[in-house]
Parts: structure tokens; sequence; C-alpha cells
């Protein structure tokens, strides 16, 4: 009969448990996860600061465009929910551009034109495509349009449940990972050095310093500020119906809660009455 010293085995595990512990926390400490923030638009009743969207998009337009793609039609600029820049505006803005027109002209001849409302805002002029951008960074930089729904990582135990429930669910994951990830360049000697990015080195060097973008409304102009600014236009591009969802959601919600008791309320009648 083989016999196991439970003493032994005990303490073993515990060793173990300590080590595991120590390990986890070393990891921690090394590759800490993006701190969250607070957002305009999170929570159950939240929405876009118009006034933040713009200045995201004047981030991205002179700074994150030079190497970025955003696929997105230059209208959605002006719809209700979003930056809601004026249709001269959005008229002025994509007429700046020259898009690419798919239908060739009489002589058969693919030609560039002003852009227009309906047209998407073109890929970056030096970056044509994908491939191209890829032969000169090494790995093509993500489109724009969806970023911030597509950065997530485990929050573990027990912040997994409360995600899960109506009214608790962390939705801004992906606007907390871009602001981490362009405020967490701390390493001046090394641009390439990023606090958020798993294994500490990032393809994009540095984008963005202080007083790089000109803001005209009195907001500081610090890292901190455009990369809050930025990640907040990001989160709208990738749900720029955000609002209208959650207007819908909550008039379903009380329309339910009115017709559950109503229900109960007809059930209990039916029910007195028949006794």
């Amino acid at each position: 009969m083989i016999r196991f010293d439970t003493k032994a085995l005990a303490a073993a595990a515990f060793a173990l448990a300590l080590a595991g512990g120590s390990a986890l926390a070393q990891e921690t400490a090394e590759q800490p996860k993006p701190p969250r923030e607070s957002w305009s638009f999170g929570g159950t009743f939240g929405t876009y600061d118009k006034a933040q969207l713009q200045r995201g998009f004047q981030v991205y337009k002179e700074v994150c465009s030079n190497c970025h793609a955003l696929s997105i039609p230059f209208r959605t600029l002006g719809q209700p929910g979003g930056p809601q820049f004026s249709e001269d505006q959005v008229k002025a803005l994509a007429a700046s551009y020259q898009v690419t027109n798919e239908e060739p002209n009489d002589k058969g001849e693919i030609f560039k034109r002003p852009g227009t409302p309906a047209d998407i805002i073109p890929r970056p002029e030096a970056y044509p495509n994908d491939q191209a951008a890829a032969a000169a960074f090494g790995k093509a930089p993500p489109d724009m349009n969806l970023l911030a729904k597509a950065r997530k990582w485990e929050r573990g135990f027990p912040w997994f449940v409360f995600d899960a429930l109506p009214g608790l669910q962390y939705q801004e994951m992906g606007a907390d990972y871009i602001h981490a990830i362009v405020t967490g360049y701390t390493h001046p000697d090394d641009p390439q050095w990023n606090l958020y990015y798993p294994g500490h080195k990032i393809a994009m060097p540095q984008p963005i310093t202080d007083g790089a973008v000109e803001y005209t409304d009195g907001t500081p102009k610090t890292v901190d500020s455009y990369s809050r600014d930025v990640a907040a236009f990001l989160s709208w591009a990738a749900e720029p119906n955000l609002n209208e969802r959650r207007r819908i959601g909550l008039g379903a919600m009380i329309f339910l809660f009115v017709l559950a008791g109503l229900l109960y309320a007809t059930k209990k009648k039916v029910w007195e009455s028949a006794h």
C-alpha cells in the first residue's frame, strides 16, 4: 500500500502556489494591463462628447492618417451623435481629398477627382494598399475603423462576471487600450518601447508629442489629451450608432417593465375573479 505524506504534499502545494503567485505578480509588473479610464460614453447612459470627437478627428487627420486608414464615409462625420460637423464642413473636408473614381471616363481612363461626402476617407497617399504599407513598415498599420472594438484582453475573475450583466458591461476596453498605448512610451531613449504593448516592443514609434496638434478651444495640448480625444473618436468610428442603440434599448426596457406590470395586474385580476 502506497502511503503519502500529506503534510509534505500540502507544503509542496503551498510552495508551488507561492511560486505561481510570484510569477504572476512578476508578469503583471512587467506587462501591466491598460488602466481603466473614465469616458463620457461609458456606462448605460453614456453619450459621445461632440467637441471631444471633433478634436479626436483633428488628431487622426493631422497625425494618424499619415500611416493609418480610416474606412468610413465622410458623411458620417456629420451625423447626429458623432462629431456633427456641418454639411458645409463635411463637403469642404471631402473636397480637400483626391479620390480614385471607380468608373472610367469616356476614354476608359481611371482618374482622380475631389472627394464627396459619399466617398470613403482615402488611404494614406504614400501607402495606397496593405502591401505598400507592409513594405515600408514591415507590417501594414491596421485600419482604424474597428480598432477600438478589436483590442481586448482578459480581465479575469470576478470582473468578467460583472461584464456580462446588463448595464454593467465594460465596453470601453478599446478606448482604454488606445489611450494606454499612445501614453505608454516611457523610455525616451527607445521610441519603440511601450509599457502596455505585449513584449514592450511596438513597430510604431511614438506618434505624437506635447504641442503637436493645435487645439483652439483651450483643451491642453498634451499627449494625454490627444490620446483621450483620438481614443474617443475611434470608439465612435467603431460604433457610430451607440447613442441611438442605447436610446432604443432604454425604450425597450421601459416597455418590457410596463408590459410586465400590466400582465401581472391582469393575472391578479383574473385570478381574483376566478375565486
